[in-house]
C-alpha cells in the first residue's frame, strides 16, 4: 500500500488501482465491468468467462488488506445494466455476503445506468462522502474535491530504451480519476484530450510502485508521444 495525498486528505493506494481513505475507512474502486466477457459472448465473440470471478477475487483481497468498512464502486460496475442477471449465482452470493459485512455502494455509470440489483448494496447516481464528491465521470466545473472513474487512464513512458504502459490515477488539485479495476478493462492514454479537458491546472499521472507513488506531468508525456 502506497500513501497518496489529495485535497488535503491522506489516502492509500491499494493493489495499484484502488484508493483507501483511512479517516472514513472507505475503499474506492472504479470500472469493475463485471460480466464483460458474457456480454461479448452474446454477439459471438467468445472470451474466457472468468473475468467476474477474477475481479471479485481481487476486490475481496483489497478489502481484506486495508480493513475498510465501506466500499464505493464508482460506476460501470457491470459492463451493461443486464449484467447482474448473468452473474454466476455463486458470485452473486459472494456479493450479497460482502454487503452484509460492509456498507456497499454502487454508483452507476454510462454502461450500467439502469442497474437495478445491488446484491444487498445501495444503487445511486452519485454521492457525497465527508465533503468529497463521488461520481462516475468527472465534472470539470465542480467546486468541491471529486473522485471519479470512466476513462480507464493509463500512462506510457520511455524507460531504458523501451515504452512501458501502466494503469494510473490522474489528478489535479481537486479532481482525482481512478484507473479501471476490472480484469478485462483496457485503457485510455492519460494525456488524451478527453481526460485533460476535465482536469484543472497541473494535471499529472500517478503510478503506484511497491514503495511509493510516481508522478508524471501530463504535458511532458503528451510532448513525448508527439
Amino acid at each position: 500500500m502506497v500513501p497518496l495525498s489529495f485535497a488535503g486528505q491522506d489516502f492509500v493506494i491499494v493493489d495499484r488501482a484502488a484508493l483507501y481513505w483511512p479517516r472514513e475507512k472507505a475503499l474506492f474502486v472504479a470500472d469493475l465491468h463485471f460480466e464483460k466477457a458474457s456480454w461479448y459472448a452474446r454477439s459471438g465473440q467468445m472470451l474466457p468467462p472468468y473475468d467476474s470471478a477474477a475481479t471479485l477475487d481481487r476486490l475481496e483481497c483489497a478489502l481484506d488488506g486495508c480493513g475498510a468498512t465501506s466500499l464505493w464502486c464508482l460506476g460501470d460496475n457491470f459492463h451493461d445494466s443486464d449484467g447482474a442477471t448473468r452473474l454466476d449465482p455463486a458470485l452473486a452470493a459472494r456479493l450479497e455476503s460482502l454487503s452484509r459485512r460492509i456498507a456497499l455502494h454502487w454508483i452507476t455509470g454510462n454502461h450500467d445506468s439502469a442497474l437495478a440489483n445491488g446484491f444487498g448494496g445501495r444503487v445511486i447516481g452519485e454521492a457525497d462522502l465527508a465533503g468529497l464528491a463521488l461520481r462516475h465521470r468527472a465534472e470539470s466545473r465542480m467546486s468541491v474535491p471529486e473522485l471519479s472513474g470512466h476513462f480507464h487512464p493509463r500512462i506510457r513512458v520511455r524507460l531504458r530504451g523501451r515504452t512501458v504502459s501502466r494503469p494510473c490515477f490522474v489528478a489535479c488539485s481537486d479532481r482525482l480519476i481512478l484507473p479501471a479495476f476490472g480484469a478485462l478493462t483496457g485503457g485510455l492514454d492519460a494525456d488524451d484530450p478527453a481526460i485533460l479537458s476535465v482536469l484543472g491546472q497541473d494535471p499529472h499521472a500517478i503510478v503506484a510502485t511497491e514503495s511509493r507513488a510516481l508522478r508524471f506531468h501530463l504535458q511532458k508525456t503528451a510532448d513525448f508521444r508527439r
